[in-house]
């Protein structure tokens, strides 16, 4: 069982998490590139269960740490720090703001197969990539309950990614298996399983205005582990390269 969460970024989804793991009674030691004293209203607001530190110190206190950072900045997770560690990779790759990465561009890699050669000595899962913050945190739910969601996992280790998934469920998630880092792909940006079965349809004829209130008042549409089953069984695999070629 996870009693103490590091998180090495703590944007959107990291401070989600954070929130989550609270909730759940474990501690979280939060870090980013900033610095520690950038995080005192998060430590506050979170209460005597969390405190601030540096990513590396976020990696060794963590019985299980989560990689939360721009995909651009993989290279500088404290790799030294996270050796023999489960690292929960919620990256993902958006090229206007990485820039572009050939081998993903080319569909050589996934962003997690990345992530791993970098953490040779780490067990990287890829979770919590294909959910957007508001959601994860306000569609958990308890263990019993009729309206909880799954989210797709995918790692080389089965006893990490055993670890990830019970984490999941202390969080109000189910886990679903999708395979290897290598199968990650199926649940990455553009794919049926991301993001969108999660959000209920938008209606049309919205401001820029409402839509952005939209975003964040919204309740979250429950996705069952069979639907994500189905979602990530189906799709078809397209290199970053070409979904941008069409898109153009």
């Amino acid at each position: 069982m996870t009693k103490t969460l590091g998180l090495i970024g703590t944007g959107n989804i990291g401070s989600a998490l954070a929130r989550l793991a609270v909730a759940a009674g474990m501690k979280v030691v939060l870090s980013n590139s900033r610095g520690p004293e950038t995080l005192a209203d998060l430590v506050t607001e979170l209460g005597p269960q969390a405190r601030a530190a540096t990513p590396a110190e976020a990696a060794q206190a963590g019985d299980l740490v989560v990689a939360t950072v721009p995909l651009n900045a993989y290279v500088q997770l404290p790799a030294a720090a996270l050796a023999g560690k489960t690292v929960i990779d919620t990256m993902n790759y958006y090229p206007e703001r990485d820039d572009l990465i050939a081998e993903l561009d080319a569909g050589e890699q996934t962003s997690s197969t990345l992530v791993q050669r970098h953490l040779a000595d780490s067990q990287v899962v890829k979770a919590f990539n294909s959910i957007d913050f508001m959601r994860l945190f306000s569609s958990a739910r308890p263990a019993d309950a009729d309206d909880r969601s799954a989210l797709p996992v995918a790692g080389d280790d089965k006893a990490a990614k055993a670890r990830v998934a019970e984490l999941l469920d202390a969080l109000g998630y189910d886990a679903v298996d999708i395979g290897t880092l290598a199968d990650s792909w199926r649940s990455e940006p553009g794919t049926p399983v991301y993001v969108q079965p999660y959000l209920p349809a938008r209606p049309e004829g919205m401001t820029d205005e409402e839509t952005g209130r939209w975003f964040f008042e919204v309740p979250g549409v429950p996705v069952p582990a069979d639907k994500v089953r189905e979602l990530t069984d189906a799709v078809v695999r397209r290199s970053a390269g070409d979904a941008r070629a069409t898109l153009a």
